[in-house]
């Protein structure tokens, strides 16, 4: 997964894995997505991020699944 800022364009771009972009829709007018040839979404673009989302703060965290095997 790979998140990039263009501070030039004010732009954010959330790639979440490598693929072929077959398609891309409008979520709304100033939000975007990327889907594969199987209809996978695998980017999201941003426009206006820094009036729609706290840029400079951003932060990444990754919450560990629970054990499934042992259950």
């Amino acid at each position: 997964m790979k998140v990039k800022y263009f501070g030039d364009s004010d732009t954010l771009y959330i790639e979440f894995r490598k693929a072929d972009v077959t398609e891309t829709r409008d979520l709304d007018e100033n939000t975007l997505i990327d889907l594969d040839k199987e209809g996978q979404v695998c980017a999201i673009t941003v426009e206006h991020a820094s009036l729609r989302a706290d840029i400079p703060h951003f932060s990444f965290e990754q919450i560990p699944a629970p054990d499934l095997a042992k259950a």
